[in-house]
């Protein structure tokens, strides 16, 4: 189970993979300047006209291909989602969002191509091998606990049993096919499969948490929506390992976990 959750921390937390991506090149269209190319891209004019043999940003010719510097691009595969895209480049989903102006409507389809702005700020990589030397974070181990009849939680639990290992966070046990509900007002910024955790909800609630809500055989709700607190979010379903009604309840505030049972209610 610990190699299980320490797969998924990575995929909630950290980028492990650098992707290498295409030279990108840019057609001009008439109306369009150095300054608003550079802008559309996030890349420096200075350096866009350095690459380009560019000394009059004047004179700039529709029609003429343009190489951009340190642009990206990702075709979008099937399941993926902007949350997760921006996740994995480091950047903010906004960040995404501007780059290719798609409105907060925008329906991601699988096969888009979509361009990756640079991230700035500097961002502490670590790198990922299979292996007994495999470098992740040290594992957090914390005691089983019994269930606080005063806490509310997604799922009416059972039991409550903290996870140990690479992942911090409880796994409630629950009845299947019970409404997993969130516990707070938010946006669904992920809403899909993920290999070994069912089907996971993930809610960005104000003050930088994300709530996640993992091990779901059904979901009822999508990238985009907006909850509440007691909003059905999907069905518990059975863990594949455990074959028993299990709800995986995660907490973070940035990249930081925190205790569920001390996570802000709604």
């Amino acid at each position: 189970m610990n190699l299980r959750y320490g797969v998924f921390y990575l995929f909630l937390v950290i980028s492990a993979a650098v992707v290498c991506a295409e030279e990108t090149v840019h057609i001009v269209q008439r109306g369009e300047t150095i300054y608003s190319i550079a802008r559309s891209y996030s890349v420096n004019s200075e350096e866009l006209m350095k690459l380009n043999g560019i000394t009059n940003a004047q004179k700039l010719q529709i029609g003429r291909r343009l190489t951009i510097p340190g642009a990206r691009e990702h075709r979008v595969a099937q399941g993926e989602t902007l949350y997760g895209i921006a996740r994995r480049y480091e950047i903010t989903v906004q960040a995404l969002r501007n780059a290719n102006d798609l409105s907060n409507k925008y329906i991601l389809k699988e096969g888009d191509v979509l361009r990756i702005p640079r991230n700035e700020a500097k961002v502490e990589r670590v790198e990922v091998s299979v292996g007994k030397d495999t470098a992740i974070p040290p594992p957090v181990s914390v005691p089983e606990r019994r269930v606080d009849a005063a806490i509310r939680w997604p799922v009416a639990a059972k039991e409550v049993v903290y996870m140990t290992g690479k992942l911090y966070g409880v796994v409630l046990m629950g009845e299947k096919s019970e409404a997993v509900k969130s516990l707070t007002q938010g946006t669904i910024v992920s809403a899909g499969p993920y290999r070994g955790f069912g089907r996971v909800a993930i809610v960005q609630v104000t003050g930088g948490y994300l709530y996640v809500y993992g091990g779901c055989e059904s979901l009822s709700v999508k990238e985009g929506d907006r909850v509440v607190s007691g909003t059905e979010l999907g069905r518990l379903g059975i863990d594949a390992v455990s074959k028993k009604p299990q709800l995986f309840f995660l907490v973070y505030r940035g990249a930081t976990p925190i205790d569920p049972a001390k996570a802000p209610r709604a």
